[in-house]
């Protein structure tokens, strides 16, 4: 039997018809996603050899959609655990909007190391925040992307995949197509991926594992019944 799918449109229908038909705030969505995804880094790192003792250093790399508002969330759940987190974004904050710009200002308010990439690409700046890092997060680029990354984050991705830590890539890694299972040239290049609802149809390309790696499909909290309402189309 086939493996349940969900392209960008349909896990675009779920998040609307969640938030719309049944009132579940987009903002909940997103705090199930990202302590969901902030548990699955706890196990992998738990699986890292040789990492000094002591809290682990996470990474996480932000663009500015929702998949950097999830990755906001898993920073604050990796704090409150105990680990000594670095937030990367590479977005100015009047660029956020809606529930990545709420979860943005509770990182601010809580006093989350945040360093500011914007637009730039800085390679011993970033080398700089990697260093020592037990895990990397990738919260750079969404379901929605298509095509080759733009600049910085060709640069970015590739610097990441060149990194001694493992990447964890949230919903999707950035540079693959969620719906074909193409992957441009700058394509990271994850020992996990969380992903939520169901998995999403290019995972299963041949070829996309080698970017997907551990494959972690998450529950975020949709009513039960909702996907196969949007997989029947009614």
């Amino acid at each position: 039997m086939p493996p349940v799918t969900l392209t960008r449109e349909q896990s675009r229908q779920v998040d609307r018809l969640a938030i719309e038909q049944y009132g579940i705030s987009g903002l909940v969505l997103m705090e199930n996603a990202g302590r969901g995804a902030a548990d699955c880094v706890c196990r992998l790192v738990d699986r890292v050899e040789g990492r000094p003792q002591g809290p682990a250093k996470i990474v996480i790399c932000c663009g500015k959609g929702n998949n950097a508002g999830d990755g906001f969330v898993t920073a604050r759940h990796l704090d409150l655990r105990g680990f000594e987190v670095r937030v990367l974004l590479w977005a100015k904050p009047d660029e956020l909007t809606g529930d990545a710009e709420t979860n943005f200002k509770i990182v601010e308010n809580i006093g989350l190391p945040i360093e500011l990439f914007a637009g730039d690409y800085d390679a011993g700046r970033l080398d700089d925040q990697l260093e020592g890092a037990a895990c990397i997060v990738d919260a750079l680029l969404g379901t929605g992307a298509r095509g080759e990354p733009r600049p910085p984050f060709d640069r970015v991705i590739d610097q990441l995949n060149a990194a001694t830590a493992p990447v964890l890539s949230i919903d999707l890694p950035s540079g693959l197509d969620c719906d074909t299972g193409q992957a441009a040239v700058h394509t990271i290049r994850a020992a996990e991926t969380c992903t939520f609802f169901t998995a999403k149809p290019g995972f299963f390309t041949p070829g996309a594992e080698q970017y997907t790696g551990e494959l972690n499909v998450l529950d975020i909290g949709a009513p039960s019944g909702l996907v196969e309402q949007v997989l029947r189309g009614s």
